[in-house]
């Protein structure tokens, strides 16, 4: 009855039934803006939080860099306008393969032709899109069901960035009513291709979305973070039992970090900031202690140091054993490896910064009232003591990018991942 094609990429292959209506459902609503905090966008149901998570990380982005306002979280409705159209539009150009390949905006329309043919039909006539405006609130209001939803989207194209940017400031409202998420997550998927999306996923039989549980996928989430839709996060391709996996190609405007880490499905770098010759020489010592003791066996000294480019003759590693390692225990030390060889070095990383945690969920807030909660991290070194906090699933997630940090909120109790 509809596009069949983009249907099953986003929601999976249904031969013997229809998509569930509470799945659906779950993922019928606009990117509405929390009545607590300015610059918080909020979630209703479980599952949008695939593209609304990635929308509220780059729109944050925007509010630090691109505003010029000091307080980023008393945003007026007209400063939210120009920096939500504009995340939106960077996000698009993000995922667009090349300054040639159109932008596609899909909107809702109500005309017999687009229920008629069951597909997305191409740019409406300019006469007809004055109205649309009063049909789309009209439909926002009914029940619409996954069929009919898909019966009446409609595909438009834009040759330039800027064009882009000023339909996506014509339509703010329409992002904003009920199926505003839904609209964009079409739009991002034929701006980049659907036959482009399925190439970049391995299993090509998995969708998007979850049809069961309604979550998105791994794909999905890097598809909006990085423009590619690669199930995995380490950064490139790598071989296993000569199979190619890919991973991320290029540095994200925003970083990522997932609890997965912490529990060693995944292994990532830095993908947002170049490593300084201090933070690669940890990574790299930290690859030869994969159970992050902190300290490696001396025959391993040889490899770490060919794999950061030091002098690495047998002769010489045999004296920086006698000399990282004077008792003979037979390990070495990743702080004293460190100011061995990198002394002069200073990490990028401050010793203590603000932290804001934000989950768009009302239920899993305090009060059910969607704002950040302020926190200060403290990050220290490899030796020093400290009273150790809380062991949440925040923690362990930041723990992946700076091992020894300790985070203290301004609230009574830690802000929840779920």
């Amino acid at each position: 009855m509809y596009n069949i094609e983009l249907a099953e990429l986003v929601w999976g292959k249904r031969p013997n039934s229809a998509l569930s209506d509470s799945v659906f459902r779950r993922w019928t609503q606009g990117f509405v803006l929390s009545q607590s905090e300015s610059t918080a966008l909020e979630q209703f149901e479980g599952g949008p939080c695939a593209v609304i998570a990635p929308v509220q990380a780059y729109l944050l982005k925007n509010f630090l860099f691109k505003s010029d306002k000091p307080n980023w979280r008393d945003c007026t409705d007209e400063e939210h306008k120009h920096l939500f159209c504009l995340t939106l539009s960077e996000i698009l150009e993000t995922v667009r393969l090349s300054n040639t390949t159109p932008f596609c905006l899909v909107m809702l329309a109500k005309e017999k032709s687009t229920e008629e043919h069951g597909s997305i039909s191409e740019n409406q006539p300019e006469s007809s899109q004055g109205i649309e405006e009063e049909q789309f609130s009209a439909l926002a209001a009914e029940e619409l069901g996954s069929e009919r939803f898909h019966a009446l989207i409609q595909k438009r194209t834009y040759a330039t960035l800027t064009e882009l940017r000023e339909a996506i400031l014509e339509q703010y409202s329409t992002w904003k009513n009920r199926f505003g998420v839904l609209l964009f997550l079409y739009s991002v998927i034929l701006t980049k291709g659907i036959a482009n999306i399925r190439n970049e996923i391995e299993d090509a039989a998995e969708p998007l979305i979850d049809p069961v549980y309604g979550h998105g996928s791994q794909s999905l989430i890097n598809l909006l973070l990085t423009g590619y839709a690669v199930l995995n996060v380490w950064d490139g391709d790598r071989e296993c039992s000569g199979m190619k996996l890919h991973g991320i190609r290029n540095q994200s405007t925003v970083g990522f970090l997932t609890l997965m880490e912490s529990l060693r499905y995944c292994k990532e770098m830095s993908l947002v900031a170049p490593e300084s010759p201090w933070e690669q020489a940890r990574r790299v010592f930290q690859t030869y202690d994969p159970e992050d003791n902190g300290f490696i066996p001396d025959t391993m000294l040889e490899d770490v140091m060919k794999a950061l480019d030091l002098v690495s003759d047998p002769e010489y590693v045999n004296i920086m054993k006698s000399k990282l390692d004077p008792e003979g225990l037979g390990i070495i030390l990743l702080g004293t490896f460190l100011q061995e060889f990198f002394p002069e070095q200073e990490s990028t990383i401050p010793d203590s910064f603000t932290v804001y945690h934000y989950n768009g969920l009302k239920q899993s807030n305090h009060s059910e009232k969607v704002m950040y909660v302020e926190g200060t991290a403290v990050v220290t070194g490899f030796e020093d003591p400290m009273v150790r906090t809380d062991d949440t699933p925040i923690k362990r997630c930041l723990q992946t990018k700076w091992p020894y940090i300790e985070l203290m909120w301004n609230t009574d109790r830690s802000p929840s991942l779920n």
